[in-house]
């Protein structure tokens, strides 16, 4: 019985130390949804920190005082199902799913969004709303 129970504790560990391996550490931006140039549209950015916790950060910048205002939230440890990002300036509030190439913008289930904004190019419609991930 004990070697059952030792055996079971050892699979445990395992699977949440899988769990939370992250894709990366270290700052990446992204902007998932395109604004226009000058609109004073945030910039986003992630940072995964090496004990698993990741922290978001947006960055606006007032076109016409040029004053600059950022905000950086703790989301948590990594996910890789889905992450809910709560900036608490503007009560803004999305789900994410990222790995180590790109960042999904996604439903509070994990499902990957679809909207005409996240389209590269002009004319495209219902494009999967993602970003690359820069470093």
């Amino acid at each position: 019985m004990k070697k059952i129970f030792s055996v079971l504790i050892l699979c445990l560990s395992i699977l949440s130390f899988a769990q939370s391996q992250t894709p990366f550490t270290g700052k990446r931006d992204f902007n998932i949804e395109t604004g226009e140039q000058g609109s004073g549209a945030p910039s986003y950015y992630l940072d995964v920190k090496s004990n698993g916790d990741v922290h978001f950060g947006s960055v606006q910048v007032d076109p016409e005082s040029g004053k600059e205002k950022k905000e950086v939230i703790n989301a948590g440890k990594y996910n890789p199902e889905v992450m809910k990002v709560h900036f608490k300036t503007y009560n803004e509030i999305f789900y994410v799913k990222f790995d180590k190439k790109d960042i999904y913008l996604t439903d509070a289930n994990g499902n990957i969004k679809k909207s005409d904004d996240c389209c590269p190019e002009m004319g495209e419609k219902n494009c999967n709303c993602k970003s690359i991930l820069y470093q």
